[in-house]
């Protein structure tokens, strides 16, 4: 069985693209500008439409007030504004990247050409119409069935304009009664003609991953103020329980808080633990020297222990689901 192919939407990633905005003439209103570039990036990069939540964490970045949506700027400098808002989405994203799955028919194509591999999937998806166990389910209930093969066997939501047009052009809204030989004869030239239009134009669709490469560890770490506060938070968790900094407590910081500084969560999977007890192990705790100098003593740790993370990150970077 094939796997949904997956791809990953960084800063370099749309600095890379080919994404090119018109020569302004005109004078715009921010929300223009940001339609402007969210067209632009969306052409660039195989329709992908960008997260509310990322394009506004770029706006934030620049801080561009809450009067930017009706403010208007002059051509020149609307341009110059679309500009950096790219260039803010590119940093949110170098800290932040996409896992994004890219529908461009091969996968559906695999079950195609394989007649067992494709007559045990309309098999399957028959006998989980097929509710009341009659040997027979409506012509409807093709949609059901799609949406069962859903993303991870490369079919888009029903919703995309593409697979709505085909379905109709197949009369998949017809209240016909099939039997299982009949479901597959239909099933087949739908998925024969969505194989051949997604080759034609890929869909992007934006996944419930997330990707730990190390990259925002980085800028952590070249960022003193950032690591002193990291630094600041750990040591205070000690003092309150009058605990001396440690391994240990800087581990169950880590696993609770790292999501803070880009490290995946403990629990997303057997390698992660397997990661913190190599970093961990590897790392030698040096001995305190007088109290006023705890602190340095304590960066030095952290920075050898936060930098393990991003070198072995970035040489394999984790995969987890958002909600872990």
């Amino acid at each position: 069985m094939a796997e949904r192919a997956l791809k990953v939407i960084d800063g370099a990633s749309l600095r890379s693209a080919d994404l090119t905005l018109p020569d302004l003439t005109t004078s715009l209103f921010g929300d223009q500008i940001v339609k402007l570039v969210l067209s632009a990036v969306s052409a660039s990069l195989s329709g992908l439409t960008l997260p509310e939540s990322l394009v506004s964490s770029a706006l934030q970045s620049l801080n561009v007030g809450e009067s930017f949506p009706i403010k208007e700027f002059q051509a020149d400098v609307a341009f110059a504004v679309a500009k950096e808002l790219i260039n803010a989405i590119a940093h949110q994203l170098e800290d932040d990247p996409l896992v994004v799955a890219v529908l461009d028919g091969q996968t559906i194509r695999t079950f195609l050409e394989d007649e067992d591999d494709f007559a045990m999937l309309a098999e399957d998806l028959f006998t989980d119409l097929d509710t009341e166990d009659t040997g027979k389910i409506s012509k409807k209930e093709i949609r059901n069935a799609l949406s069962r093969m859903g993303v991870e066997m490369g079919i888009p939501p029903t919703e995309f304009p593409v697979l709505s047009e085909i379905l109709k052009k197949h009369g998949a809204d017809e209240e016909e009664q099939l039997g299982q030989a009949q479901f597959a004869l239909v099933l087949q030239p739908i998925l024969q003609d969505l194989a051949d239009a997604l080759a034609e134009k890929n869909i992007v669709i934006i996944q419930n991953i997330k990707i730990r490469n190390g990259s925002k560890l980085k800028k952590v770490l070249a960022n003193e103020k950032l690591l002193n506060n990291t630094i600041d938070k750990i040591l205070q968790e000690c003092h309150e329980g009058n605990d001396k900094p440690s391994k240990p407590l800087i581990r169950s910081y880590l696993e609770k808080n790292g999501g803070e500084l880009g490290l995946p969560p403990n629990a997303a999977d057997d390698d992660v633990v397997l990661l913190y007890d190599s970093i961990f192990a590897d790392v030698e705790t040096k001995k305190q020297s007088a109290s006023d100098s705890e602190k340095d003593d304590f960066k030095l740790l952290m920075k050898e222990i936060l930098g393990k993370f991003a070198e072995q990150l970035e040489s394999k970077p984790v995969f987890h689901d958002i909600d872990n």
